[in-house]
């Protein structure tokens, strides 16, 4: 599959970056996240560096005969009506698994949003393990990855790092690409 999908995304005119993090356990943000394409770009670009990744997805996306393709892809289905203690779940989680690497689409959308959710981070410094940024640019038809990095504690800091590295990554749809703030 790692030949299959560079082939593909190589074909399609993508350029891949970044390199295989060593780390058995990550927390990866999805970053931006602004067509129903990136779940499918965001898979080639695992199977790429021969990642297998956990992804969250709404619990209504497992309905049906697509709910067997999002389990077999990865997904968790995540009920989105209120609060369910989902960073003690994912927490828990990364304590029971030997490797887990963990992709959160901090928006919580496809649409523009305001925001980041900070669960990302909740469950990072929670579970002690490190963060990589992965990203599609349509405009420059570049997906890929950041170096890891240990969250150190400081949000504000590690946001502006992230604003940095995401300041010209617009995504599939960059109209759908919110600002890289909490």
């Amino acid at each position: 599959m790692q030949w299959l999908s560079e082939k593909i995304l190589v074909l399609m005119g993508w350029e891949i970056v970044g390199q295989r993090p060593d780390e058995p356990k990550l927390v990866m943000v999805g970053y931006p996240h602004t067509s129903n394409w990136d779940l499918f770009l965001l898979l080639a670009l695992a199977s790429h560096f021969d990642l297998k990744v956990r992804f969250l997805a709404k619990a209504a996306l497992f309905r049906g005969p697509l709910g067997y393709f999002m389990r077999r892809w990865g997904g968790v289905p995540v009920d989105r009506s209120g609060a369910h203690s989902l960073v003690d779940a994912a927490v828990a989680a990364f304590s029971t698994h030997d490797e887990l690497i963990l992709v959160i689409a901090p928006e919580g959308t496809r649409s523009k949003s305001s925001r980041w959710k900070s669960g990302f981070w909740r469950i990072a410094e929670a579970a002690e393990v490190p963060v990589v940024m992965a990203f599609i640019d349509g405009r420059t038809k570049r997906i890929g990855l950041s170096a890891v990095a240990k969250s150190g504690g400081d949000l504000d800091a590690w946001m502006r790092v992230a604003a940095e590295f995401y300041a010209d990554k617009n995504g599939l749809r960059s109209a759908n690409r919110g600002p890289v703030a909490l």
